[in-house]
């Protein structure tokens, strides 16, 4: 553990390893989209999906659209975002993987299509983008294109960030149903989703933890039970109810998924009347679980 703290706290070592998972990303975007979404017709939006309309419609190179769009949008989002655009490395390694990213879609344009089985493109295409761009983001960078379309609308007309990326991605994916089909649009959808969830994969993990709210009149039984037989850390969060004003603390802990059965079965026992709310905790980070990135 104290080795891996040193390598985690050696800063220039850090901006190497974001780097390399900037160029990383950036290339499995690129051969994703080459090799299931292009070929396919699958417009998932982004700068990629306007690129495979102007690929199918009039024939441009992708590559040439992906540079010809996204280096003035990252000029304009340094111009028009200034700070809010993030800081000099997040700037730098968002333009590296800007022109990366389209780099590598020229070089591999070559490339034989994995599938021509739209549905297989859109599924597969929408996986690999998302695994890319989830490494790009755990190196604290982006690829830059709609992205920065979407945070210039958020700062001039205060819509959601989220609003605005679902717009701007849902306006390119319904002009692929005029320029291209209808089914296309589809498939383009499917692959957008799956790219969402997969970079949610990237960024947290498959989450097999669960944390626990009890409120009971045994709570100090509980804790002690907890601590003992689960071996687990809990939290005692004061609270006071809102019909009766007493003063109910509440229990807070975090187990694993094959743990949270015992848990209940615990605090049924102990308990038959205690309250418990049990939720998915996405990631947890600290002594137990996940190290600290």
């Amino acid at each position: 553990m104290k080795r891996r703290q040193r390598v985690t706290d050696n800063k220039p070592m850090r901006l190497i390893i974001d780097y390399v998972y900037v160029l990383i990303g950036s290339a499995l975007v690129a051969i994703s989209f080459n090799l299931f979404l292009l070929p396919n017709k699958v417009a998932s939006g982004g700068v990629s999906g306007i690129s495979t309309i102007l690929h199918w419609t009039i024939g441009i190179q992708p590559s040439y659209v992906q540079w010809a769009l996204n280096i003035p949008l990252f000029i304009i989002g340094i111009l028009l975002l200034g700070s809010s655009f993030g800081y000099f490395q997040y700037a730098l390694k968002t333009l590296i993987g800007t022109v990366f990213l389209p780099f590598v879609v020229f070089l591999t344009s070559d490339w034989q299509a994995a599938t021509m089985n739209p549905l297989l493109g859109g599924l597969f295409g929408g996986i690999g983008v998302g695994l890319g761009l989830g490494i790009v983001f755990r190196g604290n960078a982006s690829t830059g294109g709609t992205d920065l379309v979407a945070q210039i609308v958020h700062k001039y007309t205060g819509i959601s960030l989220g609003a605005c990326v679902a717009i701007i991605d849902g306006l390119i994916v319904v002009s692929s149903a005029f320029a291209l089909s209808l089914e296309s649009a589809l498939y383009a959808l499917i692959g957008m989703y799956l790219t969402g969830k997969v970079i949610d994969v990237v960024q947290m993990g498959f989450s097999n933890s669960k944390m626990a709210l009890i409120i009971s009149n045994e709570q100090e039984i509980l804790r002690q039970k907890i601590l003992n037989e689960i071996d687990r850390g809990v939290t005692r969060l004061d609270a006071r109810g809102g019909f009766t004003e007493d003063h109910r603390p509440i229990l807070l802990c975090v187990v694993s998924q094959n743990e949270i059965t015992k848990l209940k079965q615990m605090v049924k026992l102990i308990d038959p009347t205690a309250f418990v709310i049990v939720s998915n905790a996405t990631e947890v980070l600290g002594e137990g679980f996940k190290n600290h990135r």
